[in-house]
């Protein structure tokens, strides 16, 4: 087995040099009058943004707040692929009985997302459920290596991950994640072709691939598909209910997301190759393709130029680069496994979701008993799609009912209910 090396970030000198050098000669494209968020990232903001880089943001503070992280690194050899040096975050807590989490992100986020998470969850012990959280930097994300071989797909985000936390002395382990776009019916909504983002789609597959070791799993972001009559009792409910409005609501801002929003999705699942040029040389291209998303899927969260910065500045400072983060789009949509049918099939572990209004895809609250044994769900009238930066003390209060005594998964993780 490949030794747990501890890992701090040291971004070399000359790769800061040359970012200030091109922030320094940007140039900007034009803008039409009154256009605001029509069009994408308006002009005004990203030359703000651009100038706060260049001038104000101070990526060795970042770094050195970032490697207050115990951050670690381990190869993993994947089944028909490279041997990966993979980096993740490991908090330990000092309850003996803690349960051990894994925290998938999503793109365009990275193990920061954790971050705010950490510190709560490591406690507990009496009244509530403490953790052991691991939080894998994906392949081709953040400080892990990418892979140089075609069709890493699901199988291999979900292998790497599990061998982590079996590297780690985990041979089970609960899972969270969110980040996902979903489908709804053609009378409300176009179906989409791709699997979407990767916090839940990931560990929707460990699951899968992994019940003898994922013994639970919670997500603020599920995607299941409208109930047939292979859920009867589910079916017939559904077909008897009326949409809430919180769900109506869904339904509108899923149509926006797949009219106006989903672009990204496209190039990137179909020629990641082509926008990666863009995201490796222009700093200020990276930095319009993704503060348009931390804009956009959000609930009105108020971001600071050091918050952005800081996400941004972690993909063009990547192992691996951005490009390769782009291309598990690629993989999604040209998926030749049946994913598609595998993540929303009926998974028998016990399942826990958390909504958000913002979501950019929301479902009808009972197609969620399509897909497991649902024993945790929670509603809320704020928040958007990075729940664990957004929301963390929601996410976090969510996570110990569920693990609590008195939840639906108590217990589910022999030897560590969360408990001393």
């Amino acid at each position: 087995m490949s030794p747990i090396t501890p890992y701090r970030i040291a971004v070399p000198e000359e790769k800061l040099s040359r970012l200030h050098q091109k922030l320094a000669l940007a140039d900007f494209p034009d803008e039409l009058e009154d256009s605001d968020w029509q069009y994408g990232a308006p002009l005004a903001d990203v030359k703000r943004l651009t100038a706060y880089w260049h001038e104000h943001f101070d990526w060795r503070k970042a770094e050195a707040k970032l490697n207050e992280l115990p951050q670690f690194t381990t190869d993993i050899s994947v089944d028909g692929f490279d041997t990966l040096k993979i980096h993740f975050v490991h908090q330990k807590s000092e309850v003996g009985g803690a349960i051990p989490l894994l925290f998938s992100h999503g793109w365009p986020g990275s193990f920061v997302e954790a971050s705010k998470i950490l510190p709560e969850l490591v406690k507990g012990g009496e009244g509530h459920p403490a953790f052991h959280v691991v939080v894998p930097s994906l392949p081709g994300y953040g400080f892990s290596e990418g892979t140089k071989k075609k069709g890493f797909g699901f199988t291999q985000y979900a292998e790497v991950c599990h061998k982590v936390m079996q590297a780690l002395g985990y041979k089970e382990y609960v899972t969270q994640g969110g980040m996902w776009k979903s489908a709804i019916p053609e009378d409300e909504l176009i179906l989409l072709d791709s699997l979407g983002d990767w916090g839940y789609a990931i560990t929707r597959a460990l699951a899968y691939l992994y019940p003898q070791s994922v013994k639970a799993t919670h997500t603020n972001f599920a995607r299941p598909n409208p109930p047939t009559l292979d859920h009867k009792e589910v079916y017939f409910q559904y077909q008897q209910s009326t949409h809430s409005d919180f769900e109506k609501a869904g339904i509108e801002r899923s149509k926006w997301f797949m009219n106006e929003g989903y672009g990204y999705n496209l190039e990137q699942g179909t020629k990641p190759q082509t926008i990666g040029y863009s995201m490796v040389d222009s700093p200020v291209g990276i930095l319009a393709w993704i503060f348009e998303k931390l804009h956009d899927w959000t609930d009105n969260y108020p971001w600071t130029e050091d918050e952005i910065l800081t996400w941004i500045s972690i993909y063009v400072f990547s192992t691996a680069g951005p490009t390769a983060a782009a291309r598990i789009y690629y993989e999604s949509m040209h998926d030749k496994e049946g994913w598609k049918s595998k993540l929303t099939s009926y998974i028998d572990i016990p399942f826990g979701v958390t909504r958000f209004p913002k979501e950019l895809s929301v479902t009808p609250r009972l197609w969620n008993k399509t897909m497991g044994p649902l024993v945790f769900e929670s509603e809320y009238e704020h928040g958007g799609h990075f729940a664990a930066w957004e929301n963390p003390k929601i996410l976090v209060d969510d996570l110990r009912k569920m693990f609590g005594k008195d939840g639906g998964a108590y217990a589910v993780v022999k030897g560590h209910a969360g408990f001393e």
